[in-house]
């Protein structure tokens, strides 16, 4: 008996120069912390539950491989602390935020009539 699956071809994302390069960089970073490290590909894929294959795209700045899996190679290299350090200082972000800030008014009081 033969199954055939309609299996969609996986959709690559269209990355700008900028964060081709920025990819190729982290993934270049990542190659030289395993060997650093004198951790074989194969070994370190094994450690991340991922294939040797995955592994390589990744150290070569493919956007195809998902967060999760950048995230858990950092974390077996020992190297997951630096994550804590994205976006933590956002500048550009709080600046924007106070621009958007309106001033705060506070509505008059209106004289109450009591009645007795």
């Amino acid at each position: 008996m033969i199954i055939i699956s309609d299996v969609m071809p996986k959709k690559l994302p269209v990355l700008l120069p900028s964060v081709q390069r920025t990819l190729e960089a982290l993934g270049e970073n990542i190659r030289l912390a395993r060997l650093r490290r004198d951790l074989s590909a194969e070994m370190v894929a094994e450690r991340a539950g991922i294939s040797r294959q995955t592994l390589s795209a990744l150290e070569n700045g493919s956007g195809s491989v998902s967060m999760a899996t950048w995230i858990q190679v950092l974390f077996v290299l020992g190297l997951e602390k630096d994550l804590e350090a994205v976006a933590r200082d956002d500048e550009l972000g709080r600046a924007l935020q106070d621009a958007k800030l309106p001033s705060r008014r506070r509505a008059r009081k209106s004289p109450q009539k009591y009645e007795e």
